[in-house]
């Protein structure tokens, strides 16, 4: 039936076959798509394809890319800024980096160098502040894991560090967790619980060997002090529940690589002068 409406005329022409069939084609491949790849839901089709694995590189391959890059003549304009900026500053990195940390941290133009260093490349973990964020210490607080004198400060940003917290819910059950929760509490003067605290304190052996007995910590291992109330992941009930039950994995990367002795030198330098006046 055909429809007119100011003199135009709508009629209803069939669609060209070429056209028919790309139309049901799409179709098809819709749906085989769907079964290919990632769409529906959490399947992740039958390729196993997945966007976020592709071209996946290592540190090393990428640093060996870099280099054969360079090596080629195909140096890009990032790496002859940097060069640039090397041959620039290389001088004034020396200079500081004959001085000892202490002085460093006297020194305001040093301090200017070490916090630009800083921002680049550990603010991102640590607060632009340095005052961390859950899983990230505060280091303006004079509360030290590995230790806060130059050298250990020098030594964590050049090996970095890896921290481990055991699960200990297979160890204590929940009950002797609910107990050691209340004991761990207890010792930073939080109000407890004192049947808990008390049987608590008797299962905390297991945990003395990392805090020691008396829950102060040890800096050798990076076990923190217990008895301070500063909490890397938090204080609550709930959080301290959860570190004992599923365990804490933190990682310091090393950057050896990335900054080099003298940088690593003004950015200590910095770190150690945050907490000089606390």
């Amino acid at each position: 039936m055909h429809h007119e409406y100011d003199g135009i005329l709508e009629i209803n022409n069939q669609l060209p076959r070429w056209w028919t069939i790309m139309f049901y084609a799409t179709i098809v491949w819709g749906f085989l798509y769907f079964i290919l790849y990632p769409g529906l839901g959490s399947f992740e089709g039958v390729l196993g394809w997945k966007s976020s694995n592709q071209d996946i590189r290592s540190l090393a391959e990428s640093e060996q890319a870099r280099i054969d890059a360079k090596a080629n003549g195909d140096i890009v304009q990032y790496d002859r800024e940097l060069d640039f900026a090397e041959e620039r500053f290389a001088p004034i990195f020396a200079a500081y980096a004959k001085q000892p940390i202490e002085s460093l941290a006297q020194d305001p133009e040093a301090l200017k160098v070490g916090q630009r260093l800083f921002s680049q490349n550990c603010s991102q973990c640590h607060g632009s502040d340095a005052r961390g964020q859950r899983g990230f210490p505060n280091l303006t607080d004079n509360d030290w894991l590995y230790g806060g004198t130059p050298a250990k400060i020098t030594e964590t940003l050049t090996l970095g560090r890896q921290a481990a917290m055991p699960a200990q819910l297979a160890a204590m059950g929940e009950q002797g967790i609910e107990e050691v929760v209340a004991y761990a509490l207890s010792l930073s003067g939080r109000q407890v619980d004192p049947d808990l605290k008390e049987k608590g304190k008797v299962r905390f052996a297991i945990c003395s060997a990392c805090h020691g007995p008396d829950g102060k910590g040890n800096q050798a291992l990076g076990a923190p002090n217990l008895t301070d109330n500063i909490w890397l992941y938090g204080g609550s009930h709930k959080a301290v529940t959860e570190t004992l039950t599923y365990g804490r994995n933190g990682v310091m990367p090393s950057f050896k690589k990335t900054l080099g002795e003298e940088k690593i030198h003004l950015v200590a330098a910095y770190v150690y002068s945050l907490s000089q006046d606390k």
